[in-house]
């Protein structure tokens, strides 16, 4: 029975006190001016431990297009993009930064003749409220619009804001000795990118007009590497059953450990996320309050419907436990960070960003987690603006297919665009795949009772129409 329900979820109660820690520092960034603070924008990788330790405020494109998308009020910023010239398909994390660096440029130049934003509504000025920067770092990896962000704001800033690119290889891992984390390749990338930090490291001292403070980044990246030890101890609970909190938990706390301030506060909060999760378990009590599926989720998060898509996939009675996006990103390799040395490990985890792979490893990663979480399916949202994250799905899905039985269903939106997302493709997709796996639970008991009648063998091959891939995002719902 796939029919959605009334089954709300439980999400974290302690990610309710970690919304105030995100809006404390994006209200630090608006007045960073006021305190005579200078500004980096920078996208891609989070190397703010980096502008953290050399007394910076920092802003992340991507992070701030997510938040106006949150909220609702990207509008503003996309709007300004597109008169500018970006269109429509371009990267939407990008377009609304871009947005905001045209408006935040006429917020400058409006507050020095004491006219504001002409034509911005009061309620809509948080796209405009980013301080412009002293310096633009673009530390992207696996992304080929990232890698020409940097240069795009050059302009739109008037080509008076100096830029830093950090380059990140991109890891083919094509000789047999070659994988996630091992072989030539990767020594040879890590101290690339460990190199280019150093340099990074350099310049700031020149914009900052002071040396580099490297016992506080010793101590940040500590707090670092304790506040990711402990959120991934807290996202392995999730493998059991009842999961005590899904995907969607994970996606309200990123921007903490992505990129808030490293500090013990930061550790404190994911010790209480750990402590909060850990309860849950010994009182036997799930994110959802009637599990019947669980599911895994391949894509960025859709940011305009993050609240949205929780309510529809615990509706059907779906525990979304784990997804590449939140599972292989944001410092998850922690035990790489040396206290005393941590600017190859920082390398390292920049690397790993789950956009950064051929498809070999993406398939490896994707298809170990699937087992990890021993879910019934892979939900891939198809993201119209991210070809990276897009392009290895179907691979990853035939090989999930053919060697696990999984079957998968796509849908199409994006990150920060609401116009791409349809709601009746998501929902009869969604309700097919759920009646697929009902159809193989039932022959899987049927077979049990009768093990040696073949009318009841199951089938699992990918030639079983109930296991067959969903429909192309294009066709018609």
């Amino acid at each position: 029975m796939t029919a959605a329900t009334d089954n709300s979820s439980r999400r974290l109660e302690i990610n309710k006190a970690g919304g105030k820690m995100v809006a404390d520092y994006w209200e630090r960034i608006f007045t960073a001016r006021e305190r005579g603070e200078k500004v980096v924008w920078y996208n891609g990788s989070a190397v703010n431990p980096i502008f953290q330790a050399a007394g910076l405020a920092w802003c992340h494109g991507e992070a701030f297009s997510a938040r106006l998308a949150a909220q609702h009020l990207e509008g503003p910023a996309q709007l300004a993009g597109a008169e500018y010239g970006y269109v429509g398909e371009l990267c939407s994390y990008a377009r609304t930064h871009l947005g905001c660096a045209v408006l935040s440029q006429k917020r400058s130049a409006g507050s020095a003749t004491g006219t504001g934003v002409v034509g911005l509504p009061e309620q809509q000025e948080l796209a405009s409220r980013l301080p412009t920067p002293d310096l633009f770092v673009n530390a992207y990896a696996g992304c080929s619009t990232g890698q020409q962000w940097d240069d795009i704001s050059f302009r739109v800033f008037g080509k008076e804001v100096p830029v830093f690119n950090v380059s990140m290889p991109y890891m083919w891992s094509n000789r047999p000795d070659e994988g996630y984390m091992v072989g030539e390749e990767w020594e040879r990338s890590s101290r690339y990118v460990a190199d280019q930090l150093r340099e990074l490291i350099t310049v700031l001292e020149t914009l900052t007009g002071r040396p580099f403070d490297w016992d506080a980044y010793r101590q940040i990246m500590a707090y670092i590497k304790r506040a990711s030890e402990l959120r991934r101890e807290a996202m392995a609970l999730c493998r059991l059953t009842p999961a005590p909190a899904t995907f969607w938990d994970w996606i309200a706390n990123v921007a903490h450990i992505n990129f808030l301030p490293a500090s013990q506060e930061l550790v404190d909060f994911f010790a209480a996320v750990l402590a909060e999760i850990k309860q849950r378990v010994a009182e036997g009590v799930g994110a959802l309050h009637d599990e019947r599926y669980r599911v895994y989720f391949d894509g960025f998060m859709n940011w305009n419907k993050l609240g949205f898509l929780a309510k529809k996939f615990a509706g059907h009675g779906v525990a979304v436990v784990a997804g590449r996006y939140n599972e292989h990103a944001f410092w998850q390799e922690p035990q790489l960070i040396d206290i005393e040395d941590p600017l190859l490990g920082q390398a390292q985890n920049h690397l790993l960003c789950p956009m950064n792979h051929a498809t070999k490893t993406i398939e490896h990663l994707v298809l170990r987690d699937c087992e990890n979480y021993d879910v019934d399916g892979i939900v891939f949202h198809s993201t119209r603006t991210c070809r990276a994250f897009t392009n290895p799905q179907r691979l990853v899905a035939r090989a999930a297919q053919r060697k696990l039985g999984l079957p998968s269903m796509f849908f199409e939106g994006d990150i920060a665009d609401a116009s791409f997302y349809k709601d009746e493709i998501l929902e009869s997709r969604l309700t097919a795949m759920l009646e697929g796996i009902d159809v193989r639970r039932a022959r899987s008991t049927e077979l049990a009772r009768s093990p040696s009648d073949p009318s009841t063998e199951l089938a699992r091959s990918p030639s079983d129409p109930s296991t067959e891939l969903a429909r192309s995002p294009r066709d018609t719902a």
